[in-house]
């Protein structure tokens, strides 16, 4: 597949601890640092067994597929761009595509039919967001536009909220019904947890 060019990372932990995530091209995604993923995952990493777990902004799907090799119950993935979307199927096929579900198109507009299911099945999810970092061309708004979306959550479909974000950035410690409870800086990456 030419859009991956051998570039990958591993998955780090659980039963599918070693399996390769094939990256898409920087241009059009940018990968979380396993570093990142590491703290993220020491930190949730017995809640979220049988959870479900839901990515925004997905890309190469590696967050969402470290959750489901750690144990949660169901990872749904969401992902507008055609050629990441090509990627982010191949790296579900290695893993189990029984336990998730992916939603092509915008996020901001396909959020609410995410949490108009869960309410359906009575789910409470793991919300990870990291949205292209706003110095892309055409992402100028993107993070007031997330923190519309994370306002517009319901509490009834949440059980944490991961944003991972630009260390620039200073979130508000409360955005809708969610108060900020741990933020942890990365270099130019931090991620903070609501719920």
């Amino acid at each position: 597949m030419s859009n991956t060019k051998g570039i990958y990372k591993t998955i780090i932990a659980g039963v599918f601890k070693g399996k390769k995530i094939y990256l898409p091209s920087k241009e059009t995604t940018r990968s979380s640092k396993g570093i990142v993923l590491e703290s993220l995952f020491n930190t949730i990493q017995f809640e979220i067994i049988d959870a479900t777990f839901v990515e925004l902004f997905s890309g190469s799907g590696s967050v969402g597929l470290e959750a489901l090799s750690r144990g949660a119950g169901r990872v749904i993935f969401m992902e507008k761009d055609a050629e990441v979307l090509k990627v982010l199927y191949k790296n579900i096929d290695q893993t189990d595509p029984s336990r998730t579900e992916v939603i092509r198109g915008d996020t901001f507009a396909n959020i609410t039919q995410v949490l108009k299911a869960l309410e359906r099945r009575g789910e409470r999810a793991y919300f990870y967001i990291d949205p292209p970092f706003s110095y892309r061309e055409g992402m100028e708004a993107i993070y007031d536009q997330t923190i519309a979306l994370i306002a517009a959550l319901t509490p009834e479909t949440v059980r944490m909220i991961i944003i991972e974000h630009m260390s620039t950035l200073e979130l508000d410690a409360q955005i809708g019904g969610f108060t900020c409870i741990k933020s942890k800086r990365f270099g130019k990456t931090s991620l903070s947890y609501y719920m």
